[in-house]
């Protein structure tokens, strides 16, 4: 079992990122994880994040506009125009570091 975080189990240990893809919205982007996460995360804004280790990691890039995670992925959301680069790396880093 992985580490708990705002209420959430994670089970299977540490989680990586397996894959992205796009979504019809082209500023969110789904990353695809090894493990399966329980419960669900919906974290619409930065203050919202406080408390949360993954989710103030994902929002500590630049451009991050929500955090949504469910099952075995995560979709991250941003602000028009940002960079996917920065995002990309900040949601592999906390996805190893805190699923």
């Amino acid at each position: 079992m992985g580490r708990p975080s705002r209420g959430h189990r994670y089970v299977d240990g540490m989680a990586t990122v397996t894959g992205t893809s796009s979504t019809p919205n082209p500023d969110a982007m789904k990353f695809s994880l090894d493990t399966r996460l329980e419960g669900m995360r919906n974290v619409t804004d930065v203050s919202s994040a406080a408390g949360d280790p993954f989710a103030e990691a994902v929002f500590a890039a630049p451009g991050v506009a929500a955090v949504f995670s469910t099952a075995d992925f995560v979709t991250v959301t941003r602000q028009p125009g940002a960079e996917w680069a920065p995002i990309a790396t900040a949601v592999e880093a906390a996805v190893v570091a805190h699923l």
